[in-house]
Order: C-alpha cells, then sequence, then structure tokens
C-alpha cells in the first residue's frame, strides 16, 4: 500500500512549516532516506527523506505552501501501484488552480486545521456545523461561513433572523453591535440590499486610514521572523528585565589573541576571533555564577551541568542562535573553528536543528558595527544575555597616582531574567568576567 510522506514535527513548539522546494518530481523514482524535499520551520530549514524505496506519487502542497505538522503532502508507490488513499483526491483539487470550477470540499469538523480561528469563532456564534460548510479552500475560512449562514437565511426565505429581520451578514452584525451602530440606519451594498461588514465600517466615525493605505513597499513576514517576533515580545512581556553595565580594558586579551593566531591554519577556519575569546571568557564566568546558567521551567529553577553558549547570528530575514556546546571544556581554537562552521552554514541554511537547541546562555556581539552600548533582550527559557559592544580606545586612569592612559575599553551589558536573578548576581558575573578579561591568565589558575 501507499507510503505517506509525512509534514514532520521536529520542535516542541512547531505547528507548521513552509515548503521550500521539492527536490523530486512526481513520478520520480526514489530510495528510502533519500531527500524528497526541503522546509523551513520557524528556527531551521530542513530536508525531508523518503520513508521507503518506490515511486514519488501523489504530491499535494507546491512550493510556498504553508503546511500543518503531521499532514501527508505525498506518498511512496511500489512499482506499479496505483495510488487511491483516503482524501488523496479531496486535498489535491483543493491545492489546484484547475480546480476553482469543480464541487468545493466539504472537511469534517472538529480538526483546528481545518478551518480558521474566525470562522470558528462565526461558526459558534451562529451554531453552524464547520462539517456542512462547503469550501473551495484546503482552510474554511470566515467568508465560507458567512456565506453558507447567509445561504441558510435565503433558503429559508427569511431575509434576516435578528434586528427586525435587517438583511445583513453575520460580520455586519458583529461590527455593528460592537460599535454600537444601528443596522436600520443602514444600506447594504450586498445582492438584494444585504448589509455587508464594509457598509458598516463606512460609517464609523473618526476612522483614520491604515498604513496600508499609504506609499509603501509591503513585505510579508517569514514564518522565521515571526517566530522571532512572538519569542521575543513573550520574553520581554513574561521575563521583568534587569540590565547592569560594566567596562572593561582589553588590552590583555588583544595581546593573547595575537599569540593564539600567531601560527593559525593557512584556510584560516581556526582563527582566534573577538567573539571565539569571549564564549570561552563568558562560559568560565558562568561557572563561577551557576545561576546565569539555568532556566526557569513551571516554578523551579534548573541550574544546567552543560554551559553550551548561543551565539546570535544575523540572517537575512532575521536571527538564528547557534549553540557551542560545552564550552567551557573547549580550547579558543576548538570555539574558534565551531564557531566559524555553525556561522556560515547558519547564513546557507544549512544547520541542523540540534545545533540551534539546549542552549543555556546567549552573547549577542554587534561590535562589529561599531555599536557602543546596547541591551539584548533574553532568549528565554535562558534566564541571560550578554550585549558585547565595541572596543572603543579612552583614557582612562590606570593607577593610584591617577595617571591617565588611552586603553582600548569594551562595554559589556547584561539582561537577565529578575524573576531568578538578583542585581548582586548579575553584578557578580559581570564583575568575574572583566576580572577575566583584564587577567586572562585567571583561565588557568
Amino acid at each position: 500500500m501507499p507510503v505517506p510522506v509525512i509534514m514532520p514535527k521536529v520542535d516542541m513548539d512547531q505547528e507548521k512549516a513552509t515548503i521550500i522546494s521539492w527536490e523530486k518530481a512526481e513520478g520520480d523514482e526514489v530510495k528510502y532516506d533519500e531527500t524528497l524535499l526541503t522546509v523551513e520551520t520557524e528556527k531551521v530549514s530542513i530536508d525531508v527523506n523518503s520513508p521507503a524505496d518506490g515511486i514519488l506519487a501523489g504530491i499535494l502542497f507546491e512550493n510556498g505552501a504553508v503546511v500543518p505538522v503531521a499532514t501527508v503532502i505525498a506518498y511512496i508507490l511500489k512499482p506499479g501501484e496505483k495510488l487511491d488513499a483516503p482524501g488523496h483526491s479531496a486535498h489535491k483539487n483543493a491545492s489546484s488552480p484547475s480546480s476553482n470550477t469543480d464541487k468545493p470540499e466539504v472537511l469534517p469538523e472538529k480538526s483546528e486545521c481545518q478551518a480558521t480561528p474566525v470562522a470558528q469563532r462565526i461558526a459558534k456564534e451562529l451554531n453552524i456545523n464547520l462539517s456542512d460548510v462547503p469550501t473551495k479552500n484546503r482552510i474554511i475560512n470566515r467568508e465560507d461561513v458567512e456565506a453558507y449562514a447567509a445561504s441558510l437565511s435565503e433558503e429559508a426565505n427569511i431575509p434576516d433572523q435578528k434586528s427586525d429581520k435587517i438583511a445583513a451578514t453575520p460580520a455586519a452584525r458583529r461590527v455593528a453591535k460592537e460599535k454600537g451602530i444601528s443596522l436600520s440606519s443602514l444600506q447594504g451594498s450586498g445582492p438584494h440590499g444585504r448589509i455587508q461588514e464594509k457598509d458598516v465600517k463606512l460609517t464609523i466615525p473618526d476612522q483614520k486610514p491604515t498604513i496600508a493605505t499609504r506609499d509603501a513597499v509591503i513585505v510579508p513576514m517569514s514564518s522565521k521572523r515571526a517566530y522571532i517576533a512572538q519569542k521575543m515580545q513573550s520574553s520581554f512581556q513574561i521575563a521583568p528585565h534587569i540590565a547592569e553595565t560594566i567596562d572593561a580594558d582589553v588590552s590583555q586579551l588583544e595581546a593573547m589573541r595575537s599569540r593564539l593566531n600567531a601560527n593559525i591554519d593557512p584556510s584560516g577556519k581556526d582563527k582566534v576571533t573577538f567573539t571565539a575569546i569571549m564564549v570561552k571568557l563568558v562560559a568560565w564566568a558562568l561557572k563561577q555564577n551557576p545561576y546565569l546558567n539555568s532556566s526557569l521551567i513551571e516554578d523551579q529553577i534548573h541550574l544546567w551541568k552543560e554551559i553550551n553558549i548561543g551565539i546570535a547570528t544575523a540572517l537575512e530575514d532575521g536571527l538564528i542562535v547557534p549553540v557551542i556546546s560545552d564550552a567551557d571544556k573547549l580550547s579558543f581554537k576548538e570555539i574558534a573553528y565551531q564557531l566559524n562552521d555553525l556561522t556560515q552554514r547558519a547564513k546557507l541554511g544549512k544547520i541542523g536543528l540540534s545545533e540551534v537547541q539546549r542552549g543555556t546562555f546567549t552573547i549577542s556581539n554587534l561590535g562589529m558595527y561599531g555599536i557602543t552600548q546596547f541591551r539584548a533582550i533574553i532568549n528565554p527559557p535562558e534566564v541571560g544575555i550578554l550585549a558585547v559592544s565595541s572596543v572603543v580606545r579612552k583614557p582612562i586612569v590606570i593607577d593610584h597616582r591617577d595617571t591617565i592612559a588611552v586603553r582600548p575599553i569594551l562595554n559589556l551589558t547584561l539582561s537577565a531574567d529578575h524573576r531568578v536573578i538578583d542585581g548582586v548576581v548579575a553584578a557578580k558575573f559581570l564583575a568575574n568576567l572583566a576580572s577575566v578579561i583584564e587577567h586572562p591568565e585567571i583561565l588557568y589558575e
């Protein structure tokens, strides 16, 4: 029998994925574990492989489609086998442009992915069974429910069941009720004078034009950008952020970096960058301050034994945070090599899901852009993130005699979750970090 190809769920929070490209065409012979298509979740791009040897058939969704997890997206057939899978024809028709003239598909009820939230709400208000609502789309929308409600009124020869039998769509009634507008004062623009939602909205006083009416280039938010937006908003609203700042003299650090890069591989893959050094030093400081290497999960503080440092990396459509696992156990050059590899693959969309998970603390470095100070938003469920700014040469007092000297100074700002981290804990972490930056020999004591 046909073997279904399922849209995978690769992350606990994942609800859907976008098909980026099919690598195989319908009718192609495929092998077990061979790549069929590439999809993008909110975090990463991944390959979906064939679950069996056979012929790829019954592709249900094209490139660009957003598909709920656990949904059948295609089938693998044995040679000579025909596709007669339940529901295949309906799904295929729904996704095909040529199906517009076909009989609308009737979807079964009680499936979250078969009706939009608005459609579900309107159907509940009007006591409509969603299984009775026809649609030419894969998902029942508001227009489908309203059209079905209108047909019921017309079939019953009842222009309207409320508001003195004034003919109006359910959406128009809802808006009128919310805004306190009498339907009897309105003239409808719909069939047979039926009042539409837009007719009600036109009467709302002091309406201001939306941003969409202005001259602008509209850029759809990618799934990755939408995920970042949701996560950052949630983090800032749920976790009470505190921020503390410290300056550190990086003279000794710059000298150490020069020594480390004196005999590097010609390829430059193990060149020790400033960020790689910071990963090592932050890992050391976290060992001294374990509460910053923790997560708050259901009113319990989890102090992680692993120190896994995430590095915020800019992409064209947002951010991704590759993770250096067990950073405290790695050398500077090992960190540098891993960081270079992860960063390059992240920008190419070739990073694995496991490489962006299990982070315990995050570093965000904007120093290469000349930023002298900033605050970063915590990456949940972590409780801390370090903002690393640009190194600036400044005059400072270097001894008890008030001797002034110009030194390279680095600004560091720690954002921490105040539910777990008190101000003094944050201050001790920054003090430890500044100390090891100014005296890196502490690492080897």
